[in-house]
């Protein structure tokens, strides 16, 4: 199971995909439904309207009755990967990664899952400067386009303003929205957001991003924090603040996953310090009930 440190360090971003996929879509099985497929499945009675090109005139020679051949055809869905490029996303663990390192490779993994599933993807950088978008596509083009915006992206400013986020969701298309951030934001605007997208889209599944030297606040003695959004400062002692610090979070969090739940979202919270797979099959399983 390689760790996010690994998948970064090889320096490319589409073979990092592929081995943070792979080992978990070996058991993974694609939906089927009954179609024009070329998978036989089974005769059912022809009826008024029936496209004759599904006919099977031998059956019909032979019975004098009319039946269609069904097969079976995979489903698929349109994914739509949005993903959080504020300057908060810049925040480094440990490990030396930041935020948007672990964000790219997880996106990157996500696509590539759902273009081996059939998938039509999407992605949306949301930047102050304005959003990056690309539309959905199933073609043999697309990962290449979406990799390479991927590594092009990087962090900086504000979450973008409403106007600059109108595009997102002044179109309805049913899609399952996978929104990767770390969900710090000044007001509701995050919240304001994802609720426009699932009555514009559907499924929102919420990925939330978290370091380990934030979940254990890992630090010691007097520290100096930055608000890498706003530049705003604040000093404390971290041995004396630990203990305040951790019980803060988790009602922060424990609030942000009913909040999350409440506008009938999934949520997952993730640690950039562990493995892609839990992030890998959470979207997988939601895939499977859209």
């Amino acid at each position: 199971m390689l760790t996010p440190e690994h998948l970064h360090a090889l320096h490319n971003l589409p073979l990092a995909a592929k081995q943070a996929a792979e080992g978990l879509l070996h058991g993974a099985h694609q939906s089927r439904r009954r179609g024009a497929g070329l998978e036989f499945s089974q005769y059912r009675p022809y009826q008024p309207g029936d496209d004759l090109r599904r006919l099977d005139w031998r059956l019909a020679a032979r019975s004098d009755r009319y039946y269609l051949r069904e097969s079976e055809v995979d489903t698929s869905l349109v994914v739509h990967l949005v993903l959080d490029a504020t300057a908060s996303m810049n925040h480094q663990d440990l490990n030396g990664l930041t935020k948007l390192d672990y964000a790219r490779l997880l996106c990157a993994a996500l696509a590539y899952v759902a273009t081996q599933q059939g998938d039509s993807v999407a992605l949306t950088v949301l930047h102050p400067t304005g959003l990056h978008h690309l539309p959905p596509r199933a073609d043999a083009r697309q990962l290449p386009r979406l990799y390479y915006a991927l590594q092009e992206t990087q962090a900086a400013g504000r979450f973008p303003d409403a106007a600059t986020l109108a595009p997102l969701t002044a179109r309805r298309q049913p899609a399952l929205t996978v929104c990767v951030s770390d969900l710090y934001e000044e007001g509701q605007e995050m919240e304001q957001l994802f609720t426009r997208l699932r009555a514009a889209s559907g499924e929102v599944l919420l990925l939330h991003l978290l370091a380990r030297n934030e979940l254990e606040f890992s630090y010691r003695g007097a520290v100096t924090f930055e608000d890498l959004e706003t530049g705003r400062t604040l000093q404390l002692d971290a041995d004396q603040q630990r203990r305040a610090w951790q019980q803060h979070l988790q009602q922060w969090l424990r609030d942000t996953a009913q909040q999350a739940r409440r506008h009938g979202f999934d949520y997952y919270q993730l640690n950039t310090a562990e493995p892609l797979t839990q992030a890998l099959r959470e979207f997988l399983k939601r895939r499977s009930q859209a």
